[in-house]
């Protein structure tokens, strides 16, 4: 049975789908005005791996993960740039998805943008102003009526009157209480906007994933996930407008990855330790940044450092070192019934255990490296395929640069053997062994066999 941590609940519980044999999950994505950044890239690691396990315990997932094509960033940055709000989004957008492959994520089967859902935006407004819970402010704002929502702080654990104007919410005299929150922005001059009944505008922020949510996944769905810092006041309001809306629960269970550090401090541009995907990417290779993301366990703090992104190098290349000594079947399923597979079931099915997951890996790398057995080897590459992982031809990541920005290149690496090669043929072991030393001093070692010479990086 598979347990999830439920952010709603506080606590594990049996996953029991709302349609037997099916999961309907909801990921709230990017906006997209920039380029992804580190904390991104845990996102859509870390569901990426929740949408793979469900569908290896049997479930037909329907797995979402919206855009946000529209906001107050995206109208600034438009302006700035002098180009079209389409412009702007849709070229991130490719950004986003160039990113997101890089790191083996698979495509969500619907990636719904928020400018595609405005008419549902507007439904849903207006069903919660006939409940009473929405009103029009005399700025021309459609508000959400906080205190008129009697579940109001059931995800966040904050109580209405621990919630401070100021703080976490914004501050607004048209706003008849500080805790209000924006549904529908009134128009301003030379902003893009749509008509509704309450005047020309955009929708706030909010209401976008309930009313995408809804309209693909149904009013009531399995799993809604997303980053810790959209816990409040983001998925709090998805609560009260949906549920405030329907007059019916939204999703059943609610999980939320933990926040990104580097090197211990918060990740922020203020402190210039803000990464993006792609700048990260320059530097390390794209298989070691997701397995340093899922070797940490998906609620707990992760802290991104050089250090951090060596070691994973490291021990990533253990478990491809066992697949090059060993051939492996790459079309072989797995065997439940094999101890080590055994092991990383029970881990996943404990809330996605990763890093214990990996730990069974790890153990069955070495049991490769101790038999030998195709069988073995072909049942490490088949497990770590559902973590995304051990899909590459060994010798090439083995051979890959560790530090992409500092790189001796694979062609001067095959000078330097072929040099040596010639070097020993003409029985000039000196030489021969001052380029192994020379090239063992650039991270590279050879391996001499009866086939000729092979090289890895150390």
């Amino acid at each position: 049975m598979l347990r999830i941590y439920n952010s709603l609940a506080r606590e594990k519980q049996d996953f029991v789908p709302k349609e037997p044999g099916k999961a309907g999950m909801y990921v709230c994505g990017m906006t997209v005005y920039d380029y992804c950044h580190l904390g991104h890239a845990r996102v859509l690691v870390v569901f990426d791996m929740v949408q793979r396990w469900l569908r290896e315990t049997g479930l037909q997932v329907t797995y979402v993960r919206n855009i946000t094509d529209i906001d107050d960033k995206i109208i600034l940055r438009s302006l700035q740039n002098n180009e079209t709000i389409g412009e702007l989004t849709n070229r991130f957008i490719q950004f986003m998805n160039e990113d997101a492959a890089a790191l083996g994520v698979e495509r969500p089967q619907f990636e719904p943008r928020a400018t595609e859902y405005v008419p549902q935006m507007l439904g849903l407004i207006g069903m919660l102003e006939r409940n009473g819970l929405a009103y029009k402010a005399a700025n021309g704002d459609v508000n959400f009526s906080v205190r008129k929502f009697p579940g109001y702080g059931k995800l966040s654990g904050k109580s209405l009157d621990d919630l401070r104007a100021g703080e976490r919410v914004d501050v607004d005299t048209a706003k008849q209480d500080p805790l209000d929150f924006v549904l529908w922005k009134h128009a301003k001059e030379g902003e893009p906007f749509w008509a509704s009944p309450w005047g020309n505008g955009r929708p706030g922020w909010h209401i976008e994933c309930s009313a995408m949510s809804s309209e693909i996944l149904g009013q009531h769905f399995d799993i809604h996930g997303g980053g810790q810092d959209l816990q409040f006041p983001h998925h709090e309001n998805e609560i009260a407008q949906s549920e405030g809306a329907h007059n019916g629960e939204f999703a059943n269970f609610w999980m939320h990855n933990g926040f990104v550090r580097v090197d211990d401090e918060k990740m922020s541009k203020s402190l210039g330790n803000f990464f993006t995907i792609r700048e990260i990417l320059k530097k390390f290779d794209a298989e070691v940044v997701r397995f340093f993301i899922l070797r940490a366990h998906y609620r707990s703090p992760l802290n991104y450092s050089d250090v951090h992104l060596d070691d994973a190098r490291h021990a990533l290349a253990r478990l491809y070192t066992a697949l090059k000594s060993v051939p492996a079947d790459a079309a072989q399923p797995v065997d439940w019934s094999e101890k080590h597979a055994v092991r990383f079931r029970n881990a996943m099915d404990d809330d996605f255990n990763t890093p214990e997951a990996c730990a069974a890996l790890f153990d069955l790398a070495a049991e490769v490296n101790r038999s030998k057995s195709a069988d073995l080897a072909s049942q490490l590459r088949a497990l770590a395929a559902l973590l995304g992982l051990l899909q590459r031809d060994p010798q090439q990541f083995l051979q890959a640069s560790p530090n992409k920005l500092d790189e001796l290149s694979v062609e001067n690496i095959e000078a330097l053997i072929a040099d040596r090669v010639a070097a020993k043929h003409a029985k000039n072991y000196a030489e021969a062994d001052r380029i192994r030393s020379a090239l063992l001093a650039a991270g590279v070692m050879l391996e001499d066999g009866a086939q000729g010479t092979t090289w890895r990086r150390a």
